[in-house]
């Protein structure tokens, strides 16, 4: 196979992760293993949380594709690992870095996509139970939190700039 194919394949992958991540996020951290998640909906102090295991589950399945797809020359599994790894650093980099802010990068964004993300987010986290929450999903983010964000800017430039 090209090379083009591989690469495409782990694009494919990067894309398939947001529905199976809002899936994961919906039926099973909101659901059986909502004892690992609950404390990322009601922190506590210190850096890490049991939430953090999570980083593991998604992390075993890519390392495994990956190690055993060059192990054997498979490199449709080698593409397979390398797109769920490239989502998990993209969950990293948003999730992480640029909502939660547990490293201080992007604290200041006047990015119209961060600000929406971050107010799905902050939506998500109200929902301090593990019932009745909404925004499971990461990267991609529904229009109702677009249309906030914009009425936000608009009602900013207008009292800036009064007519």
């Amino acid at each position: 196979m090209s090379l083009i194919i591989y690469i495409l394949i782990a694009f494919a992958v990067f894309i398939v992760m947001e529905p199976v991540t809002w899936l994961t996020h919906k039926y099973v951290m909101h659901g059986f293993l909502w004892y690992l998640h609950e404390d990322h909906h009601k922190p506590g102090k210190g850096f890490f949380e049991k939430n953090d295991a999570f980083f593991l589950i998604f992390a075993i399945p890519s390392w495994l594709c990956i190690m055993l797809g060059s192990m054997h020359q498979n490199y449709i599994s080698v593409s397979i690992g390398a797109g769920i790894a490239m989502y998990g650093f993209a969950y990293f980099l948003v999730h992480e870095i640029i909502i939660h802010q547990r490293f201080k990068l992007f604290t200041k964004s006047n990015n119209r996509y961060i600000k929406a993300i971050r107010w799905a987010h902050k939506m998500h986290h109200k929902h301090l139970e593990k019932e009745e929450g909404e925004s499971f999903g990461m990267l991609i983010i529904a229009k109702k939190y677009w249309d906030k964000v914009k009425r936000d800017e608009a009602i900013k430039k207008n009292f800036l700039e009064p007519n």
